[in-house]
């Protein structure tokens, strides 16, 4: 079912007045400290600009960081990130959302510096990964193709030899569009009317740069194309744009005239589904509609990780930032960028001892760990692991009847639960709760749950094992020595 997107926006609104305040950073290429940002680059600044001035409306905390100097710092778990002429910088914790702009993805420092901040446990919009996809067009066309949506043709050009072997493997008549694998606002798209403008151009660029990224598409004639804003699963926004006149290319930052754009349902899926094939939290999607718009796919053109607003908002009437600030205000849409994992991973429970656990994502109840026995005395649960006791406060008993847990007693059965403090990469996690029971039949003494999961934000890789941790007890085949999972 379709809904609404203002409405839903509103309703998210309205369920968050009770949140936690965050703070915004924008990174863009904009700024001489975080109250006078200023940009070569207006066009990327624009949105940053408006961002700055939304939050200040809503008493927001944003910082503009101009990605050309910017620096990040970690002193006793507190970290910062500073414009080069601000030595005071600005703290950046799990209540920080950072809106990454356009200019990011051009040098590797500056991506490095995305992945520091990733590793803080901000919100990332979008996360680095993201980045690297949309600002590779072919990079993105092979995930869009993965997920079976549909595109024009698309044929890489490898270098200029291969001009020859992209046309065959094209397998569309002239003319074609030649693009660069990165470029943005129309810039590096060029429309080519024959063989011979091909072969002319590809060397002149070739010649201006050797390591020339370049990709060739079927041209898909068409009046005006659309961009459809996509914020996580809701599309914010739609809007056409014009054809501009003697030209082919439609973005509003060249002058092409847009307005509002009434999606169909269909397009709303394809829409959505493009965004996610580049794991995008805030995007926007450009498409050619197809001729019967209802029951056929448009033609996927690419997803832009950093839109600009001004556009939408001037085809739309809308405030786009604000219904985005909005949004982040339920901290159920904050979420940091996920830390693959494996099946089994090591980690320490302090004052207890090292283990090898399962992190079972079928595990929707408590997490448990491994006890030879135990019993409950003055509110105090005493259990026993591998020949040690241990003694720690009563949670609460909790009781499982038949089809309510893995068990097959038909008689309910009552466990302690404990709460222990888990180290895992690094990172304390405080006050787990823990059900202490007879794990001896199982592979694992200690089972994860989902409630963990989330908290420690990790996305489980189950083909994979020990991936952020070291192995332990495994013999030279791969299989695992007896006791490899005990408590060590």
């Amino acid at each position: 079912m379709v809904r609404n997107a203002r409405k839903t926006l509103v309703e998210q609104k309205q369920e968050s007045k009770k949140s936690d305040p965050y703070k915004v950073i924008v990174v863009s290429e904009a700024g001489d400290g975080p109250h006078a940002p200023t940009s070569k680059n207006q066009e990327y600044f624009r949105t940053a600009r408006r961002v700055l001035e939304e939050c200040k409306k809503q008493k927001i905390e944003c910082y503009i960081l101009s990605i050309d100097g910017a620096y990040f710092k970690s002193i006793e778990n507190v970290h910062r990130v500073h414009n080069k002429d601000d030595p005071k910088g600005f703290v950046v914790d799990t209540n920080t959302i950072v809106i990454v702009r356009g200019p990011a993805f051009m040098r590797l420092s500056w991506l490095d510096l995305i992945s520091q901040l990733e590793r803080t446990g901000a919100t990332m919009v979008n996360s680095r990964d993201t980045l690297a996809v949309c600002s590779d067009k072919y990079r993105a066309a092979i995930r869009l193709e993965r997920d079976g949506l549909t595109q024009p043709k698309t044929a890489l050009i490898p270098n200029e030899s291969g001009v020859k072997l992209a046309v065959e493997n094209l397998d569309v008549d002239f003319p074609v569009v030649l693009k660069t694998l990165e470029g943005s606002k129309g810039v590096g798209v060029v429309f080519i009317e024959s063989a011979r403008s091909l072969d002319a151009i590809v060397q002149l660029l070739f010649k201006q740069d050797p390591e020339a990224d370049l990709l060739l598409q079927q041209y898909i004639k068409t009046n005006f194309d659309v961009r459809v804003i996509v914020l996580n699963d809701t599309v914010m926004a739609a809007m056409s744009r014009e054809v501009l006149e003697g030209d082919f290319r439609s973005n509003f930052s060249q002058g092409a005239k847009v307005k509002e754009y009434k999606l169909t349902a269909l397009e709303i899926e394809q829409s959505l589904l493009a965004a996610k094939a580049v794991s995008g939290v805030w995007t926007a999607v450009d498409f050619i509609p197809s001729q019967k718009p209802k029951k056929e796919p448009p033609y996927i053109l690419e997803v832009n990780h950093s839109p600009g607003t001004e556009g939408i908002e001037t085809a739309t009437g809308r405030n786009i930032i604000k219904e985005l600030l909005d949004y982040f205000q339920n901290p159920k849409n904050r979420h940091p960028v996920a830390l693959e994992v494996g099946r089994f991973e090591r980690l320490e429970i302090l004052g207890v001892g090292k283990i090898v656990a399962n992190f079972d994502t079928g595990n929707s109840a408590r997490a448990i760990m491994h006890c030879d026995e135990w019993e409950v005395k003055d509110k105090k649960v005493i259990w026993k692991n591998n020949g040690k006791t241990f003694k720690h406060d009563l949670v609460k008993m909790r009781t499982y009847e038949q089809g309510k847990w893995s068990w097959s007693s038909k008689t309910p059965i009552e466990r302690p639960s404990i709460h222990l403090d888990i180290d895992f990469n690094g990172r304390v996690y405080k006050d787990v709760q823990f059900i202490v029971d007879d794990r001896s039949h199982k592979v694992t003494k200690c089972l994860m749950n989902q409630t963990f999961m989330r908290r420690a934000n990790v996305m489980v890789n189950p083909a994979k094992t020990f991936v952020v941790s070291t192995k332990h007890g495994v013999e030279p085949d791969g299989t695992f020595k007896k006791g490899a999972f005990d408590l060590f």
